[in-house]
């Protein structure tokens, strides 16, 4: 059966389009098969560590290879009153890590507060940040509010080259970027011993897997500091997930099946151990409970007899739930391994 075109870029395939592309990719491919060989199936959490709310879709930038397909278009935001059901799930427990994410998610009226009650609970908070954010005159005191709070910073930045940071980004990207990244220097992120952490985030610029974490990030580190003077403690590499945007990419693109084949061959027991979806709770905008934010877009929610709405929060069912699997799960277990940290091994 050939791939069908997922269409115009906008609107996008549903999730449920986008899971029947993802099995046409072969008989061959089968993730729940490759766990089943390396012994991991089915698959489970190993308890929650990090609690990640996804608080929106709507960002200020409209990005290549995003798997959210966020932008300025997108209506889809969290509610006061699901944050609020956040904070009160978080309270019953000892997750000791916040994950914020979108969208942009600073552009939600409720994400300040948000942090202020994470932080009021002595949880550690990271921001995903796409730079470009910090620069827009409504959010003029933003990096002042993040450094007050302590906020780690994991931001987007696919490359020190301008052009390929524009090409997946877009144009006049970059030079904000390094903008915003002068910005978070100069109140002390990135550097030796203030205690506020700049990380940033690589995703290739193709369809290709990344590079070695270790090697990229020092590669990073040498052409940011000499040619720009910014500095940031850590780089994480993160494989491009065949859904949504880049998913649509591989298909135009004619590229499809070598992407998906080139993910299962590099299969790895050892990052397929240690995927983050066994140590994190994803919750969607509006208050649906997912293993992971790859499965919350692909409309794929926790099953298997845990709660799956933030307002049904029962730590002792999520702890140990079977994790829902698809195909597209090889993007987190190929060489390294890809997680919302950077590379599994």
């Amino acid at each position: 059966m050939p791939l069908t075109l997922l269409g115009q870029h906008n609107p996008l395939a549903s999730p449920s389009e986008q899971l029947k592309l993802l099995e046409q990719a072969g008989s061959h491919l089968s993730f729940e098969v490759q766990l089943d060989r390396a012994g991991l199936s089915p698959l489970h959490a190993t308890g929650i560590s990090v609690f990640q709310i996804n608080i929106g879709k709507f960002c200020n930038q409209t990005c290549g290879h995003c798997h959210v397909d966020a932008g300025p278009d997108r209506t889809e935001i969290m509610s006061r009153e699901t944050a609020e059901l956040c904070v009160a799930a978080l309270a019953q427990t000892d997750i000791p890590t916040v994950d914020l994410t979108g969208g942009a998610p600073e552009l939600n009226p409720n994400f300040r507060w948000l942090v202020e009650q994470a932080r009021r609970l002595d949880r550690h908070v990271m921001d995903r940040c796409n730079l470009s954010v910090l620069l827009l005159p409504s959010q003029a005191d933003l990096a002042e509010f993040l450094t007050h709070h302590q906020i780690e910073i994991i931001a987007s930045l696919p490359s020190y080259r301008a052009s390929q940071t524009d090409a997946q980004r877009g144009e006049g990207i970059f030079e904000k970027s390094l903008e915003a990244l002068r910005l978070l220097n100069r109140l002390g992120y990135g550097r030796p011993d203030s205690g506020l952490t700049l990380n940033l985030v690589y995703n290739p610029v193709g369809a290709f897997l990344p590079p070695k974490q270790e090697a990229i990030e020092a590669q990073f580190k040498k052409e940011l500091l000499t040619k720009h003077g910014i500095e940031f403690n850590r780089l994480f590499t993160i494989t491009n997930m065949p859904i949504s945007r880049f998913l649509e990419f591989l298909i135009e693109s004619g590229n499809y099946e070598q992407y998906m084949t080139r993910l299962a061959n590099a299969f790895n027991p050892t990052a397929a151990a240690g995927v983050m979806c066994r140590s994190t709770l994803s919750v969607g905008w509006d208050g649906r409970l997912y293993d992971c934010d790859f499965n919350q877009m692909l409309d794929l929610p926790v099953d298997h007899g845990a709660p799956s709405h933030i307002r049904d929060f029962d730590p002792a069912q999520l702890h140990h739930r079977q994790i829902v699997t698809r195909n597209h799960c090889f993007g987190c277990t190929a060489g390294s391994g890809s997680s919302c940290g950077g590379s599994v091994t």
